[in-house]
């Protein structure tokens, strides 16, 4: 009902249980159109969004795909089932631990979000687990030539799902639809000198 016409996609999201990825006291709200919190600066994206965003993306078979901010591990155990093969990339060591318990056998690395996986890529898609304000060159970058990147960006009160697109050396987007996804600590917009 929400444009969502991928069945591997809606096949993928209805084989991984998403209660197991939400602590017991919030299982209740896993299937709600809600964001669910998974930790800190890390959600749960409703439904609804999270399967549009990946359905925009449009993830086949043999992609390499980068999963950023990938909280407790949902979105990279509905990523490998739809690609060839995902990395999984959080900021942290523990965080990063959470996934590979979630998501046994994930491709799991901890380090600085805006930084990508450079030694892992290119990808084909880069999906990103929650708004920012100002999308990193080093992710654009990250992009093979045809890659997607799947973000969603904050601009003013309002925060936008957008799908870049790589052909030619260049970069340009679209924005499919309106989102409430939260913003994504660590990748905030660098600090201008105003005078």
């Amino acid at each position: 009902p929400n444009d969502v016409t991928d069945r591997r996609l809606i096949s993928a999201m209805a084989s991984v249980a998403r209660e197991a990825f939400v602590a017991p006291a919030k299982r209740a709200s896993a299937y709600a159109d809600v964001m669910v919190e998974t930790g800190p600066g890390r959600w749960l994206a409703a439904a609804r969004d999270f399967s549009k965003l990946r359905n925009s993306v449009a993830i086949r078979e043999n992609d390499r795909v980068l999963d950023i901010a990938a909280g407790t591990g949902y979105s990279t155990a509905v990523i490998a089932k739809l690609a060839g093969s995902v990395v999984s990339l959080e900021q942290d060591e523990a965080a990063a631990a959470v996934i590979r318990q979630n998501v046994p056998g994930a491709d799991v690395v901890a380090g600085p979000l805006k930084a990508g996986v450079a030694a892992k890529g290119p990808f084909d898609v880069i999906f990103v687990n929650g708004a920012v304000e100002e999308v990193p060159q080093t992710w654009l970058d990250q992009l093979a030539e045809g890659g997607r990147l799947a973000v969603v960006v904050a601009e003013g009160g309002v925060r936008r799902a957008r799908l870049y697109n790589r052909s030619g050396g260049k970069t340009d987007y679209r924005t499919p639809f309106d989102t409430a996804i939260p913003m994504l600590p660590g990748v905030e917009k660098a600090a201008e000198f105003l005078l």
